[in-house]
């Protein structure tokens, strides 16, 4: 039986992200640091492509009623208000982050998943990261995978949100959405976050048992 870690309800200082010499630093300068959350996914110094693989390959209907509401009304207005058009996406109104990765991190691609709205840019045996963009503002999704003395296998997992709003619109949007985040976004995702990782684990210790007979 596993114990589920326990759920941090508030955003980390930024300094845990700012402070940590990770690969994303080298291509987000111009990118506000929005949130940095403490993700409820423990581990060992292997498991983080795991990790992403378990987080990536869930089905959304883990997600609370809640959640799934809050998002089918952000894309429906999308439609409506046209935030959404491919042309204000990735290589039309803004340049992907691929174009400025440095060639070493190239050799890293990531994972992709066709029903998600983010583009994996790579996947390190410590980062994963993958970008967004419409017409309010260009999007950085990163993962870290961090020592963590607390944690019984040594390593825990970080989420942070970069944005780049796109002018005057972006800004007064991204000021609109902040509570809706933090009151049903983020609580929804961390814990099913840590049950898709919890289900994952759980799935491994199997296979291990199973092959030990």
């Amino acid at each position: 039986m596993t114990t589920q870690t326990p759920i941090r309800n508030r955003p980390l200082p930024s300094g845990v992200y700012s402070g940590r010499p990770w690969r994303i630093h080298e291509i987000t300068e111009d990118f506000d640091l929005e949130d940095v959350w403490a993700l409820p996914v423990q581990g060992g110094a292997d498991d983080f492509p795991r990790f992403v693989e378990a987080l990536m390959s869930g089905d959304d209907r883990d997600f609370p009623a809640a959640y799934r509401f809050l998002f089918a009304v952000r894309w429906a207005l999308g439609r409506m208000l046209g935030t959404d058009e491919d042309e204000h996406g990735l290589g039309r109104r803004v340049a992907s982050l691929r174009d400025r990765l440095p060639d070493n991190l190239r050799d890293h691609p990531a994972p992709e998943r066709d029903t998600s709205p983010f583009q994996p840019l790579y996947l390190t045996d410590r980062e994963y990261a993958a970008e967004i963009a419409n017409r309010t503002m260009h999007g950085v999704l990163h993962l870290a995978w961090v020592e963590d003395a607390t944690a019984p296998d040594g390593y825990s997992a970080q989420m942070s949100v970069l944005v780049r709003p796109n002018g005057l619109f972006g800004d007064v949007y991204m000021r609109f959405i902040k509570p809706f985040r933090y009151l049903v976004v983020y609580p929804a995702l961390l814990r099913t976050v840590g049950r898709r990782w919890e289900t994952a684990r759980g799935m491994g210790r199997c296979d291990v048992s199973s092959l030990s007979r």
